[in-house]
Order: C-alpha cells, then structure tokens, then sequence
C-alpha cells in the first residue's frame, strides 16, 4: 500500500499507523477544538442573543443546554455506533453534521429556530467525541504514548477554552454573536480534510441495538433538565417540575433495569464494576457540573452585573482559561510516569479551593481579587480532565473504546446541563443575584472535593 511521504507506514491488517505518528492526533484535536470552542463562545454571545433575539433567562439556558442535552443524551448510542460501524466514517459524519449545524444557527431567525440548530450541534458532537477517542486510544497502543497523547488532547480543549471568551467577545464586539457560530464552519472543513487523510480505519464489530435503553435513556434527561430549568420560575411545587422529576427518575429505573436484561446493552453494566472505571467517570460528571456551571454564571455576572462588554468579560475570564492550556499538558506528562490518579487528586483539590474563593464576588469588589481563584479553578479542571479520560479509557477492553468514551462523555455532559440549570436557577431573580452566584460557588466547590474523595478511594483499585 502506498503512504503519503509525510505519513508512517500503515499495518496493512489493521489499517493503523505502525509508529506514533503525531497526525491522528491532529485530526482529532481539530475536531474536539471545535467542539469545545463552540461551548465557550456561546456563554460569551448570550447576552447579545438575549437582545437580538429577546430572548428570556429561560431561552437562553436552553441556547447552551440544547446542545449539552442532546449531545449528553445520545453519547452512548454514538459510542455503541462507532464500535458497530467503524469509528472513522462515524467521526466524519459527527464533524459535517457539526458544521453544518453551526451554520443554521448563524442563521436562526428566532430562538425558537437557534434552540432547534443547537440541538443538531449537539448530535454532531455526540457522534464526533466518543469516535475520537476510540481512534486515539488505537493510534497510540503504547501506553505511556496514550498518555502523553490524552495530555496534548486536553490541552487542545485547553487552548479552545482559553480562546473561546476572548476569541467570542472579539467576534461578538466586532460582527454581531451570529459570527462566533460561523467560524465552525471552516475549522470543520479542515477537521474533515485532516481525517480524511490520516485517521486510521478501525474494524466493525457487529452488535444488536439497545433502541429501548437509548429511548429511557433520552427521555430520563430531558425530564430532569426540563424540571431544572423551570424550578427558578415557578417552585418545586410546579406540575412541570413535579412531571419532570417523576419522569427521570422512572425512567432512570427503567434504563437500569433494561441495561441489566439486553443482550446488547448500551452501557454494559460490565464495564461498571470497574472501580476505576465508574469512579472516574463519576468525576467526570462533578467536575463539568462544578466548571460549567460557574463559567455560565461568571459571563452574565462580568456583562449584566459588572458592565463589562463581550470582549472584556472574555479577557476577565482569561486568567482561568489560559490556566487550562498550562495543566493540561502538565497532566499529561504527569500521567505518564504516575498514572492517572495523583494529577486527578491534585486538581480537583487546587480547582475545589479556586471555586470556594470566587464566593467573594460581589457587585463592588474590585476583579483582581477573582484572579487567583479563577485561575485555581481553571488549572484544577485542567489537571483533572486529561488524567480521568486515560482512567477511563485504560480500564476499559479496547473493543469497547466507543462505549467507554461515550459512558464517559455522556455523564461529564450530564453534569454540565445539570450545573448550567441549576446555577441558571440559583440566578434567576436580579435581587438576589449575588447570593445565587456565591451560594453556586460553593456547590462548584463542593462537588470537586467529592470528586477528589472518590479518586481517593477507587482510582487506581483493581476491578472488584
């Protein structure tokens, strides 16, 4: 078989690089920026959606939960497809679908349409990531190269975090917030270019559909985020609330039961005896919930409660974005002489510190006093996110790469929709916007330091 010059030979068995090539990992890392880019940059635009668009406090926790609900609430299935079919072609179908999507919600007229485009977004995502990291963890066999090269991956979603505020406030300031949705265009078009040439082609493994378990599985988290977004309008006693609640919880137990009895399920309960498997992917949900939720609340404080512009709140959030850059690499060299563990420790303590001290926040207190716990809270989740990853991934059988990845995805998904609702809920009265965001803080705080407790009891444990 002929290679390109710039390429390493290619295992004609298995179609997959013989030595670590670094452009497998380039052609992931386009398609992740991406993704992770378009998170950040929406907080950015909400409020110039809000105004164009009048949009309500409402709308727009569903702009950034449209996308995070359906992205969560199909990763499984995404994950399950990628094994069944192929993870490449998967991939690809993920990143069209992605910049096409973003392209209709430059264009959306209403919120309305924006909430129905996000949602597309967010079905692209979902086949994109889990694929992604069943080809990385195939492109890099050797375990201290996976390592390094989970780290260079969270530090890509590092950069795009880091970038995203400011990158978004420039592109909101300077072309209306409809730009920072058209700027995926042209990076999925070279994402879709890189895979094209240098992702590896990985062998199908038939299996059954788990239709019944995805439905409960997708009906279980619209009802639980649908009851957290209302609750801030109208009380724990609402119908809708009340409905929603009952929804998730039947349905949780209905996916429960079913995943138990299916020949093919779409989480094998298997792969949950993993201590370290279900622990970190435990942490995995907490740290989102801890990280997304103050980063939703901190971009409406710095805009609507501080007077800064778009690109102003975006350089204000810098120092915690740009930390992510720093420990994500860092992890990863850590992770390749210890292991996952001690960087996971170490972060969700530092970022569980960081969270606790932005409860300082308040409507007179001068910004330089948010920039060392901003940047505590950026390198904590940094540190945490490349390290629970390669946990994951390594206790899993490869064969089950897809499923592992999407079980992971899924749940730190989870975890943002459900940090987005409730800090959006914990916000939603302008008078006590300050007590909501302090007490939202220690919540973020919280969760990081349970995170840090399950690491220390179960990562690293070997499978009961």
């Amino acid at each position: 078989m002929k290679t390109p010059s710039n390429e390493n030979p290619i295992d004609d068995k298995r179609g997959l690089p013989r030595r670590s090539s670094p452009w497998p990992l380039v052609a992931i890392c386009v398609g992740y920026f991406m993704v992770i880019l378009d998170t950040m940059v929406v907080n950015v635009a909400l409020p110039g959606i809000s105004r164009n668009l009048h949009a309500s406090t409402g709308a727009l926790q569903w702009t950034v939960d449209a996308y995070s609900l359906v992205f969560g609430a199909l990763l499984l299935s995404a994950g399950a497809l990628g094994d069944r079919r192929g993870a490449k072609g998967v991939f690809q179908i993920g990143m069209a679908i992605f910049g096409l999507s973003s392209l209709a919600c430059g264009l959306a007229p209403t919120t309305d349409v924006l909430i129905v485009a996000r949602c597309v977004e967010g079905l692209g995502a979902a086949l994109a990531v889990p694929a992604s990291l069943s080809l990385l963890q195939a492109a890099y066999p050797d375990q201290a190269a996976r390592r390094r090269a989970f780290g260079i991956w969270g530090a890509v979603a590092g950069i795009a975090a880091g970038a995203g505020p400011v990158v978004g406030g420039a592109l909101v300031s300077g072309f209306g917030w409809r730009s920072v949705f058209f700027m995926n265009v042209p990076i999925g078009v070279a994402g879709l270019a890189l895979a094209a040439r240098f992702l590896p082609s990985l062998p199908r493994r038939p299996r059954g559909a788990d239709v019944a378990g995805q439905l409960v599985g997708v009906v279980s988290l619209v009802g639980l985020t649908a009851a957290l977004i209302k609750v801030g309008a109208s009380g724990w006693a609402s119908p809708v609330v009340v409905t929603g609640l009952a929804v998730f919880v039947v349905a949780g137990g209905a996916f429960i039961l079913i995943e138990r009895r299916v020949s093919s399920p779409v989480l094998p309960m298997g792969l949950l005896s993993s201590p370290t498997f279900s622990s970190a992917t435990a942490v995995g949900l907490l740290i989102n919930l801890g990280f997304y939720g103050e980063l939703f609340v901190m971009s409406i404080y710095l805009q609507e409660f501080r007077g800064f512009t778009p690109l102003a709140a975006g350089m204000a959030l810098t120092p915690e974005l740009a930390m992510a850059i720093f420990g994500s690499s860092v992890s990863g060299r850590v992770m390749a002489h210890t292991g996952p563990r001690l960087p996971m420790l170490v972060g969700l303590v530092v970022g569980g510190l960081g969270l606790a001290s932005l409860v300082i926040s308040g409507a007179h207190n001068s910004y330089w006093l948010l920039v060392v716990p901003l940047m505590a809270a950026g390198l904590g989740m940094s540190l945490v996110m490349p390290a629970a990853t390669a946990a994951v991934m390594e206790a899993a059988p490869t064969e089950r790469g897809g499923i592992a990845s999407g079980t992971l995805n899924a749940a730190r998904q989870v975890g943002g929709v459900i940090g987005v609702a409730i800090f959006g809920t914990l916000i939603a009265s302008r008078g006590a916007f300050v007590t909501g965001l302090r007490t939202g803080m220690m919540i973020a705080s919280g969760v990081f330091f349970l995170g840090a407790l399950l690491t220390a009891l179960y990562v690293g444990r070997a499978r009961r």
